[in-house]
Protein backbone atom coordinates (compact mmCIF):
# COMPACT_ATOMS: atom_id res chain seq x y z
CA UNK A 1 0.00 0.00 0.00
CA UNK A 2 1.66 3.55 -0.89
CA UNK A 3 0.95 6.26 1.28
CA UNK A 4 1.43 10.43 0.01
CA UNK A 5 1.87 12.76 1.85
CA UNK A 6 1.05 16.28 1.33
CA UNK A 7 2.50 19.03 3.05
CA UNK A 8 5.38 17.06 3.96
CA UNK A 9 7.79 20.23 4.70
CA UNK A 10 5.22 21.46 7.57
CA UNK A 11 4.79 21.07 11.11
CA UNK A 12 2.01 18.90 10.72
CA UNK A 13 3.26 16.75 8.14
CA UNK A 14 6.50 16.21 9.70
CA UNK A 15 5.07 14.21 12.92
CA UNK A 16 2.92 12.12 10.43
CA UNK A 17 6.36 11.20 8.60
CA UNK A 18 7.63 10.34 12.34
CA UNK A 19 5.07 8.37 13.15
CA UNK A 20 4.86 6.57 10.19
CA UNK A 21 8.56 5.49 10.23
CA UNK A 22 9.40 1.78 9.17
CA UNK A 23 6.02 2.29 7.10
CA UNK A 24 6.72 0.81 3.63
CA UNK A 25 5.72 2.50 0.59
CA UNK A 26 5.36 6.14 1.91
CA UNK A 27 6.13 8.98 -0.69
CA UNK A 28 6.04 12.69 -0.07
CA UNK A 29 4.81 15.35 -2.04
CA UNK A 30 7.19 18.11 -2.50
CA UNK A 31 7.66 21.83 -4.90
CA UNK A 32 11.28 21.52 -4.39
CA UNK A 33 12.88 18.01 -4.34
CA UNK A 34 16.20 19.47 -2.67
CA UNK A 35 13.76 20.22 0.91
CA UNK A 36 12.03 16.91 0.83
CA UNK A 37 12.48 14.48 3.97
CA UNK A 38 15.20 12.05 3.47
CA UNK A 39 13.98 7.74 3.85
CA UNK A 40 11.05 8.13 1.52
CA UNK A 41 10.47 8.42 -2.14
CA UNK A 42 9.89 11.77 -3.69
CA UNK A 43 7.23 13.26 -5.88
CA UNK A 44 7.64 17.06 -7.44
CA UNK A 45 4.70 18.38 -7.76
CA UNK A 46 2.19 21.39 -6.72
CA UNK A 47 -1.37 21.30 -5.42
CA UNK A 48 -1.94 24.50 -6.85
CA UNK A 49 -1.39 23.19 -10.27
CA UNK A 50 -3.47 19.98 -11.22
CA UNK A 51 -0.99 19.62 -14.35
CA UNK A 52 1.87 18.85 -11.79
CA UNK A 53 -0.07 15.94 -10.06
CA UNK A 54 -0.87 13.17 -12.48
CA UNK A 55 2.65 11.52 -12.51
CA UNK A 56 2.47 12.05 -8.49
CA UNK A 57 -0.14 10.26 -7.54
CA UNK A 58 -0.26 7.07 -9.58
CA UNK A 59 0.16 3.80 -7.49
CA UNK A 60 -1.25 5.94 -4.00
CA UNK A 61 -3.84 4.14 -2.67
CA UNK A 62 -4.09 6.59 0.55
CA UNK A 63 -3.45 10.21 0.70
CA UNK A 64 -2.31 12.29 3.50
CA UNK A 65 -4.12 15.36 2.52
CA UNK A 66 -3.00 18.83 4.04
CA UNK A 67 -3.06 22.76 2.25
CA UNK A 68 -1.88 25.07 3.99
CA UNK A 69 -4.15 27.89 5.11
CA UNK A 70 -5.12 30.42 3.05
CA UNK A 71 -8.21 31.83 0.65
CA UNK A 72 -6.72 29.16 -2.14
CA UNK A 73 -6.76 26.05 -0.02
CA UNK A 74 -10.41 25.20 -1.31
CA UNK A 75 -8.25 25.52 -4.49
CA UNK A 76 -5.48 22.91 -3.94
CA UNK A 77 -8.09 20.97 -2.11
CA UNK A 78 -9.68 20.50 -5.10
CA UNK A 79 -7.08 19.68 -7.35
CA UNK A 80 -5.97 16.99 -5.16
CA UNK A 81 -9.44 15.03 -4.55
CA UNK A 82 -9.70 15.36 -8.62
CA UNK A 83 -6.00 13.87 -9.25
CA UNK A 84 -6.91 11.20 -6.50
CA UNK A 85 -9.90 9.97 -8.34
CA UNK A 86 -8.17 10.43 -11.66
CA UNK A 87 -5.51 7.98 -10.18
CA UNK A 88 -7.51 5.78 -8.37
CA UNK A 89 -6.84 6.89 -4.89
CA UNK A 90 -8.68 4.39 -2.56
CA UNK A 91 -9.06 6.59 0.65
CA UNK A 92 -8.39 10.31 1.58
CA UNK A 93 -7.37 11.57 5.12
CA UNK A 94 -7.95 14.98 5.28
CA UNK A 95 -6.54 17.45 7.88
CA UNK A 96 -8.84 20.02 8.16
CA UNK A 97 -9.47 22.54 10.99
CA UNK A 98 -11.44 22.47 14.93
CA UNK A 99 -15.02 23.67 14.76
CA UNK A 100 -15.14 23.63 10.38
CA UNK A 101 -18.35 24.44 9.31
CA UNK A 102 -20.69 26.58 7.19
CA UNK A 103 -21.31 29.11 10.30
CA UNK A 104 -17.71 28.79 11.70
CA UNK A 105 -16.37 32.01 13.66
CA UNK A 106 -13.21 32.15 11.23
CA UNK A 107 -13.10 32.57 7.31
CA UNK A 108 -10.38 29.41 7.64
CA UNK A 109 -13.25 26.81 9.24
CA UNK A 110 -15.45 28.27 6.84
CA UNK A 111 -13.66 27.27 3.62
CA UNK A 112 -12.16 23.87 5.00
CA UNK A 113 -15.99 23.01 5.64
CA UNK A 114 -16.44 23.58 1.37
CA UNK A 115 -13.62 21.43 1.18
CA UNK A 116 -14.32 18.68 3.59
CA UNK A 117 -18.48 18.55 1.89
CA UNK A 118 -16.44 18.23 -1.65
CA UNK A 119 -14.46 14.91 -0.08
CA UNK A 120 -17.25 13.45 1.14
CA UNK A 121 -19.11 13.84 -1.92
CA UNK A 122 -16.27 12.37 -4.05
CA UNK A 123 -17.28 8.82 -4.22
CA UNK A 124 -13.68 8.42 -2.80
CA UNK A 125 -12.87 6.84 0.88
CA UNK A 126 -12.68 9.32 3.68
CA UNK A 127 -11.73 10.54 6.78
CA UNK A 128 -11.26 14.01 8.25
CA UNK A 129 -9.34 14.87 11.01
CA UNK A 130 -10.40 17.98 12.46
CA UNK A 131 -7.24 19.20 15.74
CA UNK A 132 -8.01 21.50 17.59
CA UNK A 133 -5.04 24.35 18.70
CA UNK A 134 -1.51 23.05 18.82
CA UNK A 135 0.43 23.41 21.64
CA UNK A 136 3.44 23.49 19.61
CA UNK A 137 1.63 27.35 18.73
CA UNK A 138 3.32 28.68 21.74
CA UNK A 139 6.63 27.92 20.93
CA UNK A 140 8.40 31.41 21.80
CA UNK A 141 5.71 32.62 23.88
CA UNK A 142 7.59 33.12 27.33
CA UNK A 143 9.60 35.96 27.55
CA UNK A 144 11.71 35.83 31.05
CA UNK A 145 9.17 35.52 33.46
CA UNK A 146 6.22 35.56 31.35
CA UNK A 147 4.04 33.85 29.18
CA UNK A 148 2.60 35.98 26.61
CA UNK A 149 -1.04 35.05 24.99
CA UNK A 150 -4.17 36.74 23.13
CA UNK A 151 -6.73 33.89 23.97
CA UNK A 152 -7.75 36.07 27.51
CA UNK A 153 -9.10 33.96 30.06
CA UNK A 154 -10.40 31.56 27.57
CA UNK A 155 -10.07 27.62 27.95
CA UNK A 156 -8.55 25.46 25.27
CA UNK A 157 -8.47 22.12 24.58
CA UNK A 158 -4.80 21.83 22.90
CA UNK A 159 -2.99 19.09 21.52
CA UNK A 160 0.43 17.77 20.49
CA UNK A 161 1.33 17.72 17.09
CA UNK A 162 2.98 14.49 18.30
CA UNK A 163 -0.26 13.01 18.78
CA UNK A 164 -1.84 14.23 16.13
CA UNK A 165 0.56 12.40 13.99
CA UNK A 166 -0.16 9.53 15.74
CA UNK A 167 -3.40 9.75 15.38
CA UNK A 168 -3.21 9.84 11.56
CA UNK A 169 -0.40 7.41 11.06
CA UNK A 170 -3.10 4.90 12.95
CA UNK A 171 -5.58 5.75 10.29
CA UNK A 172 -3.33 6.15 7.22
CA UNK A 173 -2.45 2.76 7.76
CA UNK A 174 -5.63 1.16 8.18
CA UNK A 175 -8.17 3.18 7.27
CA UNK A 176 -11.21 1.14 6.44
CA UNK A 177 -12.12 1.71 9.77
CA UNK A 178 -12.36 4.89 9.87
CA UNK A 179 -14.32 5.30 6.47
CA UNK A 180 -16.46 8.14 6.22
CA UNK A 181 -15.64 9.39 9.94
CA UNK A 182 -14.56 12.83 11.17
CA UNK A 183 -12.97 12.76 14.31
CA UNK A 184 -12.58 16.22 16.19
CA UNK A 185 -8.58 15.95 18.01
CA UNK A 186 -8.18 17.91 21.18
CA UNK A 187 -5.74 17.21 24.17
CA UNK A 188 -6.71 15.37 27.42
CA UNK A 189 -7.88 18.63 29.25
CA UNK A 190 -9.00 22.19 28.57
CA UNK A 191 -7.28 24.76 30.19
CA UNK A 192 -6.12 28.04 29.93
CA UNK A 193 -2.91 30.39 29.51
CA UNK A 194 -2.62 30.81 33.03
CA UNK A 195 -3.62 27.30 33.77
CA UNK A 196 -0.35 26.76 31.65
CA UNK A 197 1.59 29.21 33.46
CA UNK A 198 1.22 27.30 36.03
CA UNK A 199 2.70 23.97 34.19
CA UNK A 200 5.72 25.67 33.16
CA UNK A 201 6.39 27.07 36.53
CA UNK A 202 6.44 23.73 37.79
CA UNK A 203 8.32 22.60 34.70
CA UNK A 204 10.97 25.39 35.02
CA UNK A 205 11.02 25.65 38.81
CA UNK A 206 10.63 29.40 38.68
CA UNK A 207 7.64 31.35 38.81
CA UNK A 208 5.70 31.74 35.44
CA UNK A 209 3.15 34.89 35.12
CA UNK A 210 0.80 35.16 32.61
CA UNK A 211 0.50 37.97 30.57
CA UNK A 212 -2.82 38.34 28.13
CA UNK A 213 -2.44 40.82 25.17
CA UNK A 214 -4.91 42.48 22.51
CA UNK A 215 -5.95 40.41 19.60
CA UNK A 216 -5.00 43.65 18.00
CA UNK A 217 -1.59 43.50 19.47
CA UNK A 218 -1.37 40.19 18.60
CA UNK A 219 -2.20 40.46 14.43
CA UNK A 220 -0.06 43.66 14.32
CA UNK A 221 2.87 41.10 15.78
CA UNK A 222 2.05 38.64 13.40
CA UNK A 223 2.52 41.10 10.75
CA UNK A 224 5.64 42.32 11.81
CA UNK A 225 7.00 39.01 12.06
CA UNK A 226 6.24 38.46 8.50
CA UNK A 227 2.99 36.56 8.92
CA UNK A 228 0.83 37.45 5.48
CA UNK A 229 -1.87 39.88 5.93
CA UNK A 230 -4.29 37.10 6.05
CA UNK A 231 -3.19 34.32 8.16
CA UNK A 232 -2.64 37.15 10.48
CA UNK A 233 -6.18 38.41 10.54
CA UNK A 234 -7.64 34.81 10.19
CA UNK A 235 -5.73 33.91 13.48
CA UNK A 236 -7.19 36.78 15.24
CA UNK A 237 -10.66 35.41 14.71
CA UNK A 238 -9.57 32.36 15.80
CA UNK A 239 -7.87 34.14 19.31
CA UNK A 240 -10.96 36.14 19.49
CA UNK A 241 -13.33 32.73 19.36
CA UNK A 242 -10.98 31.08 22.10
CA UNK A 243 -10.86 34.31 24.29
CA UNK A 244 -14.87 33.79 24.36
CA UNK A 245 -14.63 29.93 25.15
CA UNK A 246 -15.13 28.33 21.78
CA UNK A 247 -12.55 25.57 22.08
CA UNK A 248 -13.63 25.14 25.48
CA UNK A 249 -14.17 21.00 25.61
CA UNK A 250 -12.79 17.47 24.57
CA UNK A 251 -13.49 14.54 22.70
CA UNK A 252 -12.81 11.18 23.16
CA UNK A 253 -11.49 10.53 19.75
CA UNK A 254 -7.97 10.41 20.16
CA UNK A 255 -8.07 7.85 22.51
CA UNK A 256 -10.81 6.20 21.10
CA UNK A 257 -8.33 5.48 18.02
CA UNK A 258 -4.85 5.05 19.46
CA UNK A 259 -5.81 3.47 22.47
CA UNK A 260 -4.25 6.08 24.73
CA UNK A 261 -4.24 9.11 26.53
CA UNK A 262 -2.85 12.03 24.14
CA UNK A 263 0.03 14.01 25.79
CA UNK A 264 -0.83 16.72 28.60
CA UNK A 265 0.03 20.09 28.97
CA UNK A 266 2.99 19.17 31.22
CA UNK A 267 4.35 16.42 28.91
CA UNK A 268 4.50 18.70 26.15
CA UNK A 269 6.05 21.47 27.95
CA UNK A 270 8.52 19.13 29.90
CA UNK A 271 10.36 17.99 26.71
CA UNK A 272 10.22 21.37 24.87
CA UNK A 273 10.93 24.02 27.47
CA UNK A 274 13.79 24.88 25.46
CA UNK A 275 11.55 25.90 22.63
CA UNK A 276 9.22 27.92 24.69
CA UNK A 277 11.06 30.52 25.53
CA UNK A 278 11.77 33.05 23.38
CA UNK A 279 15.46 33.45 21.88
Amino acid sequence: MTILITGATGTVSSAVLRSLAGTEDVRVLVRDAAKAPSGVEVAVGDLHDPATLGQAFKGVDTLWLLTAMGPQAPHASMNAVWAAREAGVDHIVRMSAIGAAHDAPTRNGRLHALSDVELAASGLGWTVIRPAFFMQNLFGSVNGDTLYGATGEGRLSMIDVRDIGDFAAAVLRDPAPHKGKTYTLTGPASISLGDAAVALSEVYGTPIDYQPVTVDDAERAMQAAGLPEWDAAVTKEYLTAYAQGWGDYTTPAFTDVTGRPGRSFTDFAKDHADRLRSR
